[in-house]
């Protein structure tokens, strides 16, 4: 007679005979093997934090100077961006910094401020080929501050919002330049 609940007792068991080697082994291995233990156990915490929490980025180019990497010389930016609000919120304001997939190259991912949202209109820039764009449901303008060196929406147009993978909340690297902080923007830009 087939019993329904025995693969629950299995799995029930199985998990207690793991629980118990891996404490067995804990108890009694040098403090190296324990690092590793503990390590691999956080390991899968870490991964769920870095695709749905935060995770640090560094920025490099001059795209974006003055506000990140405003001068060359020195280190590059390295900053924590928020993929909470972006992955599970759904949640864009003009002015944000962002990380996003380029639309145009495979793998690559671009920071710029996003200047709107759907249905606002832009004034372009060249190489855009209209002089004004309304944005379509769906999608945003990404635009780097130092518009005539950036690979952006006047280069490539509206970009989807679904290609955003984070926003830039916080940066910690140059220290003098390190803080949680909303980056200055003004929409209509005037």
């Amino acid at each position: 007679m087939h019993n329904p609940g025995r693969p629950f007792r299995l799995v029930g068991q199985l998990s207690r005979n793991v629980y118990d080697y891996w404490k067995a082994a804990s108890s009694t291995t040098r403090p190296f093997v324990r690092r590793v233990q503990s390590a691999l156990y956080w390991l899968p915490t870490l991964i769920v934090f870095t695709q749905v929490g935060c995770t640090v980025r560094t920025v490099t180019g001059n795209s974006m100077q003055p506000t990140l990497n405003p001068d060359l010389s020195r280190p590059r930016d390295v900053a924590i961006f928020n993929r909470w609000s972006v992955v599970i919120e759904r949640r864009y304001e003009r002015g944000d910094i962002v990380a996003f997939r380029s639309p145009r190259e495979h793998g690559k991912l671009l920071v710029k401020r996003l200047i709107a949202l759907p249905g606002d209109k832009v004034k372009t820039l060249p190489p855009h080929p209209e002089t004004e764009v309304t944005i379509p449901a769906g999608h945003g303008w990404l635009e780097g501050d130092a518009p005539f060196n950036s690979e952006d929406s006047n280069h490539f147009g509206p970009v989807p919002l679904a290609l955003i993978d984070s926003k830039l909340t916080w940066v910690f690297w140059p220290v003098d330049r390190a803080g949680f902080r909303r980056f200055p923007f003004e929409w209509p830009p005037g």
